[in-house]
């Protein structure tokens, strides 16, 4: 069905809102008085909950709901993220706004028999709040904060059909911006709204969209930048798994706007659900004359094409990522001339990350003023974060700009897992700083986060606790930048090198003062000369630590120990007089250091330990110790 006009599109909307009464209800009904009515059935559907069995869960519900005679008054749906991946797989019900957490196949059955056939909840599967152990079915404390805009219909949709996207006002800013609005105007208004590039760089994303306008040319470009390659970010992912209509649409509007007939996805090739829910949105929005030619009736012709990335993290950088669409070696250009002024194939090219284009329908469809009304003064609008680490609630959080470290950690992430004590965050991939206790309560905005050694970069947020060591930290994404450097400037391809080589020697207890003075010159040389971002921000975790965590530098370097335990190089392990001679520690160590005579106390050749800790993991008495 191809829709020719603007009317069509509104007809289509009022037909298939009915599939989505009843989600999400304001004023949700008790699972009693649910029963007999139509209910939907929403299970997650992102990547970690396909792994955890998702699908199969979907298959079995169908299967146990026909059994039963049910299937024709419950629909069951897969859905993008929930966000609370720590409790996946989810399901929810509607209208009960029934929540329940880390399902699995087998619990289909009695899940069916609870709540369908009975009309009470299955308890267990319910939240249990830490503190008072009460289950709660819905408005569960891991959202409270939360505003999702980017991440609107991640849960609520299923990413799999455009009638539902459609029925959300899906194409709604699309049709506006082609019947009602200028390029100019919509220009003006995502400059009202204060959006910035959300991939890390915090450019104002009107201002970018009216300088690739600007400029004189027979074509123009525009890229959508979902090359997410920082170590435990999956926000850009879970978008496209969720709502992967969000971004076409986007990306249509800024087409129209800044005069473009063609636009590329520049996706990982290690995001197969992501790139299987795009290919099945671009089908469908070609299908129903939302992509192609004369779209909605109008003159504009606009195509999107996948290209995939193989996985270098360099080519996250606009000019990288441009050159490997190109067939070229992915590695960054001196700039200016800008992309937007030069990019792909020599013409002006706007790059915009997934996350800044899924904020784009909403901004249209509600005002620049409604996006500027929520954040601070500097940072508009909403910012979702990859929460992981040694939090309780790992998984996607989206909160207003200008939410505190503290509020994200403890209030929506639940603290800090096993009770131990937080000692640092790491916002902004493997280039950005880590920021320790005194800071928990910044706000977190792009200049906030500068001005403490940070950056927002994409949306990483690693949580660290008392059991890290920041020197180790520091060293393991120095590793992480030395592989994915492209090697084109000499102050990233050698300089990172060197930086790795002196952690390396500091860990491994044969560092000196010289050391430490040679990483702080050393790095912030290499911030000053290198040609891309990579490079500029590379130094970044070692400059912050030292500066935070000096005193772990100087425990590695002066008192050749670390406070944490985890450089193997200066660790100790002594067996002291609580030692039984039961022998245990002895027969479990791998490299034969252990001696001692049944029932007498043991003792460890520390030339010969390899301190793999295999004699306090046997330990029954606590009597080996590590320092």
């Amino acid at each position: 069905m191809k829709l020719k006009t603007r009317d069509d599109l509104n007809n289509l909307k009022s037909q298939h809102q009915v599939l989505l009464q009843n989600r999400r209800s304001v004023q949700p009904v008790s699972v009693s008085e649910a029963q007999g009515k139509p209910r939907q059935v929403m299970v997650c559907g992102g990547t970690g909950c396909h792994a955890s069995n998702s699908p199969q869960i979907v298959e079995e519900l169908k299967a146990e709901l026909q059994r039963r005679g049910l299937a024709e008054q419950i629909n069951v749906l897969q859905t993008g993220c929930f966000g609370f991946c720590e409790k996946g797989p989810i399901l929810e019900v509607h209208p009960d706004n029934v929540l329940y957490l880390e399902v699995s196949p087998k619990d289909v059955p009695e899940l069916v028999e609870e709540h369908f056939v009975q009309g009470k909840p299955l308890e267990r599967l319910l939240y249990q709040d830490p503190n008072t152990e009460e289950r709660i079915a819905s408005d569960l404390p891991f959202y409270h904060s939360q505003m999702r805009i980017a991440l609107r219909n991640c849960s609520l949709i299923s990413p799999e059909d455009i009638l539902e996207y459609i029925a959300v006002d899906g194409y709604q800013a699309l049709a506006k911006v082609l019947f009602a609005m200028t390029p100019e105007s919509v220009i003006d208004v995502i400059k009202q709204s204060g959006l910035r590039g959300r991939g890390g760089g915090g450019f104002p994303t009107g201002l970018k969209w009216e300088l690739t306008r600007n400029n004189e040319a027979n074509n123009r470009y525009i890229i959508c930048n979902a090359d997410e390659g920082d170590p435990g970010a999956f926000m850009d992912r879970s978008i496209l798994e969720g709502d992967p209509h969000s971004v076409l649409e986007a990306m249509l509007i800024a087409g129209h706007t800044i005069s473009a007939s063609h636009g590329f996805i520049y996706i990982r090739a290690e995001y197969p659900l992501a790139i299987h829910r795009l290919e099945i949105a671009i089908k469908q929005a070609k299908q129903y004359g939302l992509l192609g030619k004369n779209i909605l009736g109008s003159d504009f012709c606009f195509d999107i094409e996948i290209k995939y990335g193989a996985g270098a993290f360099v080519c996250g950088e606009e000019t990288a990522l441009i050159h490997s669409i190109e067939g070229t070696r992915g590695e960054p250009s001196v700039k200016p001339p800008f992309p937007a002024q030069q990019g792909l194939w020599g013409k002006p090219t706007c790059v915009n990350n997934v996350e800044t284009l899924a904020n784009i329908p909403p901004i249209i469809l509600k005002g620049g003023d409604w996006f500027a009304g929520i954040g601070t003064e500097k940072s508009k609008g909403t910012k979702v974060f990859a929460l992981a680490g040694k939090v309780n609630n790992v998984g996607l959080v989206e909160v207003p700009m200008g939410t505190t470290l503290r509020q994200i950690i403890f209030d929506i992430g639940g603290g800090i897992k096993h009770h131990k004590t937080f000692k640092a965050a790491q916002t902004g991939g493997p280039s950005g700083g880590c920021i320790p206790t005194k800071f928990l309560d910044t706000p977190i905005d792009y200049e906030s986060l500068i001005a403490i050694g940070s950056m927002m970069g994409s949306g990483g947020l690693i949580v660290m606790d008392e059991s890290d060591c920041m020197v180790n930290i520091a060293k393991f994404y120095l590793e992480f930048t030395v592989d994915e450097s492209c090697g084109r400037c000499t102050a990233c391809r050698v300089g990172t090198k060197r930086l790795h080589e002196i952690l390396t020697k500091i860990t491994e207890g044969k560092g000196t003062l010289d050391d430490l003075d040679q990483l702080e010159k050393l790095g912030k040389t290499i911030k000053d000369s290198s040609l891309c971002g990579l490079g500029q921000s590379a130094p970044n975790p070692i400059l912050s630590t030292i500066e935070y965590f000096r005193d772990e530098y100087l425990a590695h370097i002066v008192d050749k120990t670390c406070p944490a335990g985890v450089c193997k190089s200066l660790l100790r392990y002594d067996i002291t007089d609580k030692c039984k001679g039961c022998t245990l520690c002895a027969q479990n160590c791998p490299a034969g250091c252990i001696t001692g005579s049944p029932k007498e106390p043991h003792s460890i050749d520390q030339e010969r330990c390899l301190k793999c800790g295999a004699c306090l993991e046997k330990c029954r008495f606590d009597a080996i110790i590590h320092h």
